[in-house]
Parts: structure tokens; C-alpha cells; sequence
């Protein structure tokens, strides 16, 4: 192989600091994201903020809200932030939020990010009737609230908006060791569908968001673990690199933006095809106990 066709992966993006879109794309608008005080969620928030959005994070730990807040209003040219404490499965505390964000702006929020998931691995059988309700409430039940809340008022009022769903690549393929998870997610990626179509004609779009392996300083004791496990997570990707998390930021901005009104109903996965990626022999296959070292099922 020569050296002018050996592998070199995607390039790398742009600088931390860089917008995909004009600045001020976002002035004068109001952004609201669930689960914005830590990881993808806090870097999607960001990115909003540096295009001039006034921010309002929303997260069901109360310790999150301070220093997202102090650090997104910290960045140049972005609005005003706010913050709430919100658990999204409470739709009269969701009612309430949206509240506060009226009297505080002067506005229903534009643009409505569902980032907020709960998840941790655990083969099916294992599954405790708690835990997949715990799941499926938070993850499908609370992105409904949210949704249901926000195109409420905007129907109200008549007023154009947009929201995004984050969802999980494994809503199209199952997720072995994610039952609860996947499940949810597909639901997810169905509601994204369904309501693109019920409210387009009010000027209201909806669309997914499904981010691939992007490191960050918030990842879940299991993630870590994972990571921890390969000598090289990039180099098992199609890009020979792992995703940066202001990558799914950029592409959060330009779906909610007024570049992007035609797009609606869709789904984007920003995960540098890993999630296509097919070898062309399989490897042995082995059990999702084995994977997370779990002794064989017995019942009771």
C-alpha cells in the first residue's frame, strides 16, 4: 500500500471555540435543554450559547445547575442562562418550569433539546420491574412530557419552533445488554416521526439526534469501564477517531436552525458510521452475562 492510500481516518474538527454557523444565529432566541448541566447535553447547550442563545439548562440534580450555568454564560456572545431543577417525568413540575421560562424571557423557549436518558447495562433477564420502569419513564415517558409541553404552547400561541430528540443508534438495531434502553429509544425515534408529521403544519419541527463515542468528563462508571478495556477506541471506529462532543453541539445548532426549516421527521447520527459498520467475518459470539462478567442466570 502506498503511502498516499494508507488509512488516515476523518479529519479531525475544527477548534473548540468554532461555530458552524454565522454568529448570532441564535440572538434573541431561547434554548431549552434537559440534562444540560453535565457531558453531551452541557456541550450541546454550549454551542447554543456561543451563537448568541439565551440557555436555560434543565437537570434533576440541583448540583449540575450552578457551574453549567456559571461556565455557559461565561462563553462570548451568549445570552442570558438560566437554570431549573426539573424531574421530567413530573409533568406538573414541567408545566412549571415553562412558567418560570415565560415570566424570566418574555417567551416560550424556541427550541426544546430532549436530552435528559437514564440507562446502565444489565442482560434482560436481569431486568427488575423498578429499573425498567425507572428507564422507560425518564428516557421515553419524560421526552414525551417535555415534547407534549412545549408544542402545547406553541399551538397556543402560534408560534413556530423546534425540538430534538437525542436518541440512540441501537432504536433501529436493538441493544443487547440495553432492553430497557433501546426500547425507550426506539419509542423515542418513533415519536420524533410521528409528531413531525401532527405538528408541521403549525411551523413546528421535530427531529433525532444520536451521538456516537464521544468522551467526556461525565461518562457512566460502565462507559469508562468499556473504554477502559480497548488499547485504542479510535482505532476501532470507521473515522480511526472518536467523536468530540462539540461535533454533536454543531450538528444540534444547525438542525434547530433557520438553515435547516425542511428538515423535519429525521433522525441524524453523528457517529462517524460506526453504527453501519459490518465486518466481513463476524466474531464468536459471546453472551451478554460473559460480557459483563455475570455468573450464569439462575432463577431467584
Amino acid at each position: 500500500m502506498t503511502s498516499s492510500s494508507a488509512a488516515r481516518g476523518l479529519p479531525a474538527p475544527p477548534p473548540l471555540g468554532a461555530t458552524a454557523l454565522p454568529p448570532g444565529t441564535y440572538d434573541g432566541r431561547l434554548v431549552m435543554v434537559t440534562g444540560g448541566g453535565t457531558g453531551l447535553g452541557r456541550a450541546i447547550a454550549a454551542e447554543f450559547a456561543r451563537l448568541g442563545a439565551a440557555v436555560l439548562i434543565v437537570s434533576r440534580s440541583a448540583e449540575h445547575l450552578t457551574p453549567a450555568r456559571e461556565g455557559l454564560a461565561a462563553i462570548e456572545g451568549a445570552g442570558p442562562v438560566t437554570a431549573a431543577a426539573c424531574d421530567i417525568r413530573d409533568a406538573a413540575r414541567i408545566a412549571e418550569v415553562f412558567d418560570a421560562a415565560a415570566a424570566a424571557h418574555g417567551r416560550t423557549p424556541d427550541v426544546l433539546v430532549n436530552n435528559a436518558a437514564a440507562n446502565f447495562p444489565v442482560p434482560a433477564e436481569d431486568v427488575t420491574p423498578n429499573g425498567w420502569r425507572s428507564v422507560v419513564d425518564i428516557t421515553l415517558n419524560g421526552t414525551f412530557f417535555m415534547t407534549r409541553e412545549f408544542g402545547r404552547r406553541h399551538l397556543a400561541a402560534g408560534t413556530p419552533g423546534s425540538v430534538l430528540a437525542v436518541g440512540a443508534s441501537y432504536a433501529w438495531t436493538g441493544g443487547p445488554g440495553f432492553a430497557h434502553s433501546a426500547a425507550a429509544k426506539a419509542g423515542v425515534k418513533n415519536l420524533v416521526e410521528t409528531l413531525a408529521v401532527e405538528w408541521g403544519p403549525y411551523g413546528i419541527q421535530v427531529n433525532g439526534l444520536v451521538p456516537g463515542l464521544m468522551p467526556h468528563d461525565d461518562m457512566t462508571p460502565d462507559i469508562r469501564s468499556h473504554l477502559g478495556r480497548a488499547e485504542d477506541p479510535g482505532a476501532r471506529q470507521p473515522a480511526l477517531r472518536v467523536g468530540a462532543p462539540r461535533e454533536l453541539g454543531w450538528a444540534a445548532t444547525f438542525l434547530a436552525s433557520p438553515y435547516a426549516r425542511f428538515v423535519s421527521g429525521h433522525t441524524m447520527v453523528v457517529d462517524g458510521a460506526n453504527w453501519q459498520r459490518r465486518g466481513l467475518v463476524n466474531e464468536p459470539v459471546t453472551t451478554v452475562r460473559e460480557q459483563l462478567g455475570r455468573e450464569p442466570f439462575e432463577a431467584g
